[in-house]
């Protein structure tokens, strides 16, 4: 029986303890099993490689990005880490957007720089652009959609069909969306991965790190990889992982409608100059984000209109809103993407994906949406007396 996901996300898991009849499976925090005899191993034989609890978490991830396996790694760059390093050979050419989250282009400009990968940044919405590079004939393509932090969206089954064409993998990073809102390897993705510390987690208390794929040879190798090199999730990590993952639908269906709320009144206010979301016609992709999303998530970003000095006061003025980095959590946090997540970027490399000094990110929480809109106004009214 096909079970609808939320479904799935709730009961995967349950009633799995054949000793005890435990509801909820039980937390395997072993590091090293028994042997049933001499060269006679069990399922699992030590906890980096493979653990109960991970094999639960690992299926629910995998049902519900409609996989076929999972592996579930120590954070979200271990996760594309990992990908790279278990696909591409020394030489291989990988393709990222340059308006990505900004510790994944550090990663891919730090592999460029000590020589072991060709890496080549383009304006990944442009498909002129990913068009020309494929003739250099890429290994691989990683692709954000919705980016992090501008939401720009692209048509992930036209672009993971020229990827395929060209002879390259085609790699998709869900965080922003999560299963909820969007399947990518529906759409024609080779690879998902996620940053579960985010919305699959859902309270900003664990680093864990995921990539789903329909390919078996690929999750097999990737598996063979993670053991390898010591990136897998720990224990305890994933049984609150798997827990989390229990809210993950009514928790973004909640913060999705505050978003909606907090955009139309960010409309009204003169100290915001543009905002950036899937659900504005304005928004790079917002066509095709109504077909390939389920819906446009529950984070946001606009250009502050106004002097850095009013920006400081509009920070420091917040309340509910906490001024800190991640996203994803049930509560609203707010960040400035040139001094947080994108302070390892160059000013110049801001410049070219069209991030501003004044750009602030916001991750909307399941507060009452009137108190976060009380508390962005009173921030904006502080603000404006600096004007």
């Amino acid at each position: 029986m096909n079970y609808n996901k939320k479904t799935i996300s709730i009961h995967n898991g349950l009633n799995t303890d054949k000793q005890y009849g435990s509801v909820i499976p039980p937390i395997y925090l072993t590091t090293t099993y028994n042997f049933s005899s001499f060269n006679n191993p069990r399922k699992h034989d030590y906890s980096r490689k493979s653990n109960p609890t991970r094999d639960i978490l690992q299926n629910v991830i995998s049902s519900l990005e409609n996989g076929l396996g999972s592996i579930i790694t120590n954070s979200g760059m271990s996760a594309i880490y990992l990908i790279i390093t278990s696909i591409l050979k020394p030489g291989d050419l990988l393709i990222c957007p340059n308006d990505c989250y900004g510790g994944s282009y550090r990663l891919f400009k730090s592999l460029l720089n000590k020589g072991i990968y060709k890496v080549k940044f383009i304006t990944m919405y442009d498909k002129n652009q990913l068009l020309s590079v494929l003739l250099d004939k890429p290994k691989m393509v990683f692709i954000e959609s919705p980016s992090n932090p501008l939401l720009n969206v692209v048509d992930i089954t036209d672009y993971c069909n020229e990827i395929r064409n060209s002879g390259a993998l085609s790699v998709i990073d869900n965080t922003l969306l999560s299963p909820v809102f969007q399947n990518p390897l529906n759409l024609g993705a080779d690879l998902v991965v996620h940053s579960c510390t985010k919305y699959l987690n859902g309270h900003s208390d664990i680093i864990a790190g995921a990539i789903i794929s329909k390919n078996i040879k690929i999750i097999e190798e990737l598996s063979w990889w993670s053991n390898n090199i010591g990136v897998t999730s720990s224990i305890f990590d994933s049984y609150l992982l798997l827990r989390g993952i229990r809210t993950l639908y009514p928790r973004l269906q909640n913060a999705e409608k505050n978003a909606l709320i907090i955009i139309k009144y960010l409309k009204t206010q003169k100290l915001v100059k543009k905002i950036y979301h899937p659900s504005l016609n304005s928004n790079i992709g917002h066509k095709i984000a109504k077909i390939q999303q389920k819906g446009f998530g529950a984070i946001l970003s606009f250009d502050f209109n106004g002097s850095k000095k009013m920006l400081s006061v509009f920070l420091n003025s917040l309340k509910l809103f906490t001024l800190a980095e991640s996203l994803g959590g049930v509560e609203s946090l707010i960040s400035h993407s040139a001094t947080m997540t994108h302070a390892c970027i160059t000013k110049q490399e801001m410049l070219q994906a069209k991030i501003s000094d004044l750009l602030l990110r916001i991750s909307v929480g399941i507060e009452d949406s009137n108190d976060l809109i009380s508390d962005l106004d009173r921030a904006f009214s502080y603000a404006n007396k600096y004007r």
